[in-house]
């Protein structure tokens, strides 16, 4: 059903947005800068930023609205027969989540150009260029359900982080109304626990839902828990070493 949209007809235009983000980050990017002061980019930041938080919003609302966690939830792991309707409205919402992960390779792109390097780590390439890889080949090839609560997870916790980054951008007067960075880490860790327990479920369960899909989100969320955690791990631990 999604063959015909945008980038969904091959690999070969998803790969190359992969190939060349990642060139550009880790290699032209870096030279290009290596004699150039850091830009500026205040308000495509605060634009930018708004922007992703409201897709966000919008493909979170989307599956909301069309019922599609409620029937998994109501039906558990045993769905009915599904209409051409509601299968059109998982792959439409999958679509949309894989244009928001496209859009937020951005987010490593301004890294570069601000000559922020210590911020362009293997975590950070690894969870974007990873996550624009595994929602494609999961619409193109097994889009099975579960792949909507992963989505609407995400996109649920990526409303508030960009939502952070925005007022971050403001400047150093509005960070008073930033008292909760400390927990954006723990946002993030928790999401990937509830994604793994849900998925965890599935498998355990034997859900009439693909079972290559569960394994392969499971695979990919683990190794993001781990990085995650270890990131998480080593801020703390050079935070103590300060104080």
């Amino acid at each position: 059903m999604a063959d015909t949209w945008f980038l969904m007809g091959s690999p070969a235009p998803i790969l190359c947005i992969v190939a060349s983000y990642l060139y550009f980050v880790l290699k032209l990017g870096p030279k290009l800068m290596a004699s150039r002061k850091p830009l500026n980019m205040k308000p495509f930041l605060l634009a930018y930023n708004f922007s992703i938080a409201v897709l966000s919003l919008y493909v979170a609302v989307m599956i909301a609205a069309g019922g599609l966690v409620s029937h998994l939830i109501v039906e558990g792991c045993n769905p009915k027969q599904r209409s051409s309707e509601h299968t059109y409205k998982v792959h439409l919402c999958s679509w949309w989540y894989l244009m928001s992960k496209v859009v937020e390779l951005t987010d490593t792109v301004v890294f570069v150009l601000r000559k922020k390097e210590r911020q362009v780590s293997f975590l950070h390439v690894y969870h974007h260029a990873s996550q624009v890889l595994f929602t494609w080949a999961y619409l193109k090839y097994l889009p099975g359900e579960q792949g909507i609560v992963v989505g609407f997870i995400n996109s649920a916790i990526h409303v508030v982080m960009y939502f952070y980054y925005m007022v971050a951008a403001m400047g150093p007067k509005y960070q008073k109304y930033l008292w909760w960075k400390k927990y954006m880490t723990w946002i993030q860790l928790g999401q990937f626990v509830l994604i793994l327990g849900y998925l965890i479920f599935t498998l355990a369960s034997d859900c009439h839902l693909p079972r290559q899909l569960s394994i392969l989100f499971s695979i990919n969320t683990c190794i993001l828990l781990g990085l995650f955690t270890n990131f998480y791990l080593q801020t703390y631990k050079k935070r103590k070493e300060l104080d």
